[in-house]
């Protein structure tokens, strides 16, 4: 599993017109479900993200989680995030998990972290075509892998 996670003043996903998820302060996940990709993966996962000590405290240091802020989280899925592009110029997405294997693991990662966080979590949706809107605050974006 690789997420690019960055921290937003806000974000937003618009599927054919209509805002489908919207958070203000917090973290947008880009998350890309590779094929060997099991519920452990996703468990580890949404179990740190919400730890990430990314926000600033009092003293301007990257000291506070999302959770600290009472933050929102975004999540969105990119099977683009295992594109291959070591040979030729068209990449390559065989690493991605198939549709019928994400899915299910993409929808079980956003019920963990709205069970289990207790924050805001929206998303958008699987195989969508979808325009997402943020403001990077920082900017911050780390890259998530297990």
């Amino acid at each position: 599993m690789r997420i690019v996670i960055q921290r937003v003043s806000r974000a937003s996903v618009t599927i054919n017109g209509n805002i489908t998820g919207k958070i203000e302060r917090g973290l947008l996940l880009l998350a890309g479900i590779h094929e060997t990709d099991t519920k452990e993966q996703a468990d580890w996962c949404c179990t740190k993200i919400p730890k990430l000590r990314v926000f600033e405290d009092d003293e301007g240091k990257m000291n506070r989680s999302v959770k600290d802020i009472n933050g929102g989280l975004l999540v969105v899925s990119q099977f683009t995030l295992y594109g291959n592009s070591k040979k030729g110029t068209r990449p390559s997405f065989i690493e991605a998990a198939r549709p019928e294997t994400a899915e299910p693991l993409y929808d079980y990662m956003i019920e963990k972290l709205r069970t289990e966080s207790n924050l805001n979590v929206q998303s958008g949706e699987f195989g969508a075509m979808m325009d997402v809107e943020l403001v990077n605050d920082g900017p911050v974006t780390l890259i998530l892998e297990k």
